[in-house]
C-alpha cells in the first residue's frame, strides 16, 4: 500500500512526464526484485548473522537502478553490503 501511495504522490505532486514516470516505475519494480532476490539468497544461505549483509546487498543493488530503485530501497541505507558481510559467508553470495 505504501508503494502505490508513494507512486501516486510522485505522479500528482511532482508532475513527472509519462515517459519519465514509466522509467521510474520500471526502476522501482526492478529494485523490488533486487531486494526479493537478496532475501531469497539469505533464506537459501541460512547463515548465522548474515541478515544485515543480505538486506544491505539488496538495497545497494536496488539503489543502483536509478531514482525508482533508490526510492524502493529507501527503507535501508545504501551502504556497501560487504561492510556487513559475516566472516565465512560463501563467496556465492
Amino acid at each position: 500500500m505504501k508503494l502505490s501511495t508513494g507512486i501516486i504522490f510522485c505522479f500528482l505532486i511532482l508532475g513527472v512526464s509519462s515517459q519519465r514516470w514509466a522509467t521510474f516505475v520500471k526502476e522501482a519494480g526492478q529494485g523490488a526484485k533486487d531486494m526479493w532476490r537478496a532475501y531469497s539468497d539469505m533464506r537459501e544461505a541460512n547463515y548465522k548473522n548474515s541478515d544485515k549483509y543480505f538486506h544491505a546487498r539488496g538495497n545497494y543493488e536496488a539503489a543502483r537502478r536509478g531514482p525508482g530503485g533508490a526510492w524502493a530501497a529507501k527503507v535501508i541505507s545504501g551502504k556497501d553490503p560487504n561492510y556487513f558481510r559475516p566472516a565465512g559467508l560463501p563467496r556465492k553470495y
